[in-house]
């Protein structure tokens, strides 16, 4: 008993700080989200209930969204959002571990290569973005320049303005910057396996990818499941790159993005509160199905 209470009172400024910074800010927005509040006046909101997420102009209504849903701002954001997700998370794991499995080699100078390769990472994203988008610019970018020059396009492209190619640029963007974080992650998991294994396999003459498919896979299958749950997350709820990239074009937009239009763009507080909340509960959902759909493969796996 003693030490329970210990542990308690050790705990208590914890649980105090997280409900000032967390639970107070979401106990906030959840009232906000059920009334019609507007940024320029706080205090003349009134309570509507469920109106905001599934009244006849909710988020979640029919009435908004006279071609469909998916062809309402929302959907669309929904469905930017995953596509970035899945096709960025897909590429970068697949990269990076192909860098991580590079990195993991017994090369003279790895040491020197290894903390090259952080670079794209240690970038802010605002700069990178920044650095790319002038990079990729239409009129003078060197990106166009160069794809001229070498006769694979006739005529310069507009690369973050352009409907078709605006959100795969993006996505382009996100896998050089974050590459670099997946191989850290990766190699890290690399580091540890024991080396007699492979030593063992070299001696027998196994060929070297049917050891990476029969004993470096699984023996690295659950971090590397750790790591693409980290960035799956990270990636849904992108905002920073889309938005200095492409200005949050309606190709673009992500829902985060959708969130901040709403309440700083429109000054619709209520409804962004709403799309906010309805943010946290889709990357939620989609988290625990990743980690029970993962967990029931791993434990295939094992059987």
């Amino acid at each position: 008993m003693q030490r329970t209470r210990t542990a308690w009172l050790f705990l208590a400024p914890m649980l105090v700080a997280m409900l000032l910074v967390a639970g107070w800010p979401l106990a906030r927005t959840l009232w906000f989200s059920v009334t019609d509040t507007n940024l320029n006046d706080l205090a003349a909101g009134r309570f509507v209930g469920w109106q905001n997420y599934f009244g006849a102009y909710g988020l979640f209504g029919n009435a908004g969204y006279t071609e469909g849903f998916w062809a309402g701002d929302w959907g669309i954001s929904i469905a930017n959002t995953f596509k970035f997700a899945v096709v960025s998370v897909l590429l970068e794991t697949a990269i990076g571990l192909g860098v991580a499995l590079l990195l993991n080699q017994e090369f003279r100078g790895r040491a020197l290569v290894r903390t090259a390769v952080l670079v794209p990472w240690a970038i802010p994203t605002i700069v990178s973005a920044k650095m790319w988008g002038w990079m990729l610019n239409d009129q003078y970018g060197v990106v166009n320049q160069w794809l001229v020059d070498w006769g694979v396009v006739a005529q310069k492209i507009a690369f973050t303005a352009e409907p078709a190619y605006a959100l795969w640029t993006v996505v382009a963007v996100d896998v050089w910057k974050t590459i670099p974080f997946m191989a850290l992650l990766i190699l890290a998991a690399l580091q540890t396996l024991p080396r007699d294994i492979y030593e063992a396999a070299r001696v027998d003459g196994v060929h070297p990818l049917r050891v990476f498919w029969r004993i470096t896979l699984p023996l690295i299958r659950l971090p590397l499941m750790v790591a693409v749950v980290f960035r799956l997350l990270d990636a849904l709820r992108v905002f920073d790159l889309i938005f200095v990239l492409t200005s949050n074009s309606s190709a673009t937009i992500s829902m985060s993005g959708f969130v901040r239009r709403e309440m700083i763009d429109n000054g619709d507080l209520g409804f962004g509160s709403a799309a906010a909340l309805s943010l946290t509960a889709i990357i939620f959902i989609t988290a625990v199905l990743f980690l029970r759909a993962a967990r029931v493969r791993l434990a295939e796996d094992t059987r």
